[in-house]
Order: structure tokens, then C-alpha cells, then sequence
């Protein structure tokens, strides 16, 4: 892949990436360093792409699979140095945002596998795409859907 054909995929695809970031963090300092993390590990696995699977469905799980890396060494105690970007990811100007908040911090309880399938669900994938990111078979997608939602009805 050139570099000019990466940079279209970056701007393609970039709400997807930042859509992933957020899930997992809510620093935007974090966010942006996961962004960062995503975009390098795309950029190195962009040669073994092999298009067996649709492209959407590849930078998903890169995405969803770097998130989840990065989570787990930061509940193990490694150190992170902070990047700048300069833009504002976290404008709250909508009427909404008290309830997305709300929702959003009931997901981020939930473990990086779960966390994954609600944000691909909530992103109106399939369970048979849903499945194909995570591994897992689309009844084995569907069961894990409804174990969520009930979890995130008791969580106050």
C-alpha cells in the first residue's frame, strides 16, 4: 500500500478508528494516543491484508484488537507518554450528551471483549460481521448481546 492510498483510508475510515478510541477511554489525551496506536498498526499490517474479509471489517478489528492491548497494559501499570493533538474530540454541544454520557460509562464497565461487541452492534453491523472481528460464531454473538444488555439494565 503507498502512502497516498493509506492517507485515503485513514480519512475514509477515521470515525470508525476515533469510534473504537472512545470506547475505550475517556482522556482525550488517551485517545489520541490509541488513534495513533491504531493508525501504526495499520500501517504495518497493510501489506498482509489479504482481502479475504471486507476492508471495513479488517480495520475493525486491528482497531478493536489495539484498544484492547492497550487496556490490558494499563491495568498492568505500564507507563504511557501523552500525545497532543490539535483537536477537540470531546465538544459536548448536543442535548443528548447527558444520556450518551450515561450509556457511554455503563460500557466502559464492561470488559474489552464485551465493550467490542456493543460498539459493533451499535454500529449496525451484522452478527455474522460482528462475529467475523471477534471470533466468535454470530448464536455465540447473539447470546453475548443479550447477557450485555441485561448487565447494563442492572448497572446503576
Amino acid at each position: 500500500m503507498t502512502e497516498r492510498e493509506f492517507e485515503t483510508l485513514v480519512r475514509e475510515h477515521r470515525s470508525t478508528i476515533y469510534t473504537v478510541c472512545y470506547m475505550f477511554s475517556t482522556d482525550k489525551d488517551e485517545v489520541a494516543d490509541l488513534f495513533q496506536a491504531i493508525l501504526i498498526n495499520l500501517w504495518r499490517g497493510s501489506g498482509t491484508f489479504r482481502g479475504e474479509s471486507a476492508l471495513n471489517s479488517w480495520i475493525w478489528k486491528v482497531a478493536l484488537n489495539t484498544c484492547i492491548t492497550q487496556d490490558r497494559k494499563k491495568k498492568r501499570g505500564l507507563k504511557t507518554v501523552p500525545l497532543s493533538m490539535d483537536i477537540d474530540l470531546f465538544d459536548e454541544q448536543a442535548e443528548d450528551i447527558r444520556q450518551i454520557g450515561l450509556l457511554r460509562e455503563r460500557i466502559s464497565k464492561l470488559g474489552p471483549f464485551d465493550r467490542a461487541i456493543v460498539l459493533l452492534w451499535l454500529e449496525n453491523l451484522s452478527y455474522e460481521e460482528i462475529g467475523q472481528i471477534v471470533g466468535i460464531t454470530p448464536g455465540n454473538v447473539s447470546v453475548r448481546l443479550v447477557r450485555i444488555k441485561e448487565q447494563l439494565k442492572k448497572m446503576q
